[in-house]
């Protein structure tokens, strides 16, 4: 093997193929959604921490996750616009390493943060009386700590793992930003352990909180069901509709991507990078705008602010 295999220190990022020509033009939307993402999710942070009523676990909880879309769009973007305003698609070997860590972890603490956004709904349906003493400030700052943690600990090996592995003359990513297995694929060496790792780390992170949180819907149903008065099971649900929504628009595309990276070798080049735009920008632009719509104290706080 050739000694520039081994030595490559950089790696070549793909936009939509087929669109170079008007890759300046689609800079303008990418744009539009990150600074959509800023917005929203900076002023969920404000009104939480500026109205007294919203000081509550539910809302502690929104403000995480506001925090861990603020760092996924954060992570992406200096690789993305790049491509799309100045055609410049070459990006250095550490600055990949590093941006696929951070991009992962921020995935993984929203995926922990939507789980623990789901036992706060079970509790506050099925304990409403008991809520405000099992989750305490402390428990909460606690569960905080733990996700970052967890999600910081799972991925420090990635990084780490991908610095030792050689890496062919081919090296065009498939993505706009780097993810684990695109930059693994790249590589001329055995990646077993490498494949087995992030198997394991999908698997105990976005598979099991998935299954928790369907767990914690099916006991909150079986709470709902058991209440007499059909508006007040309406009321209950209804509590739980920002939830899902932000479940769905995170692990629909998520899960999608990741069976494409393991199993989708004939899907076009196209379609993945798609894909990969909707995990990316749908939660951090959506998230604002549904618990705006669906939570009425953050609604008038909006509109009074505007």
């Amino acid at each position: 093997m050739s000694d520039s295999n081994h030595t490559s220190t950089s790696f070549f990022l793909t936009g939509l193929p087929g669109l170079e020509a008007v890759h300046t033009w689609l800079s303008i939307p990418l744009c539009a959604m990150y600074v959509a993402s800023l917005a929203g999710n900076s002023l969920i942070l404000w009104v939480v921490r500026s109205e007294p009523s919203l000081h509550q676990p539910m809302y502690y909880f929104l403000s995480m996750l506001a925090v861990t879309d603020l760092g996924l769009s954060a992570f992406t973007l200096p690789t993305m616009l790049p491509i799309y305003m100045l055609g410049l698609r070459e990006v250095t070997v550490d600055v990949c390493l590093a941006q696929l860590f951070f991009i992962h972890t921020f995935s993984i603490m929203e995926s922990s943060v939507l789980l623990t956004m789901a036992f706060d709904r079970f509790v506050a349906i099925s304990n409403p009386l008991r809520y405000g003493t099992i989750l305490t400030s402390p428990r909460i700052a606690s569960l905080g700590l733990a996700i970052v943690v967890r999600s910081i600990g799972l991925h420090i090996p990635a990084p780490i793992m991908l610095k030792k592995l050689p890496y062919c003359q081919n090296r065009l990513l498939s993505h706009s930003y780097c993810l684990h297995p695109d930059v693994m694929k790249l590589a001329c060496a055995d990646t077993h352990i490498n494949s087995a790792y992030g198997l394991i780390v999908v698997l105990s992170t976005l598979g099991v909180d998935s299954v928790l949180i369907v767990l914690s819907y099916a006991l909150i149903l079986q709470t709902v069901l058991s209440i007499a008065s059909k508006a007040e099971q309406l009321k209950a649900l209804n509590t739980c509709v920002s939830h899902i929504c932000a479940v769905l628009l995170f692990y629909t595309p998520t899960i999608g991507l990741s069976m494409i990276h393991r199993f989708g070798r004939q899907v076009s080049l196209c379609t993945r990078v798609l894909l990969s735009y909707l995990h990316i920008f749908t939660p951090p632009v959506l998230n604002p705008v549904v618990y705006t719509i669906k939570t009425k104290q953050i609604r008038l706080r909006m509109l009074h602010l505007f």
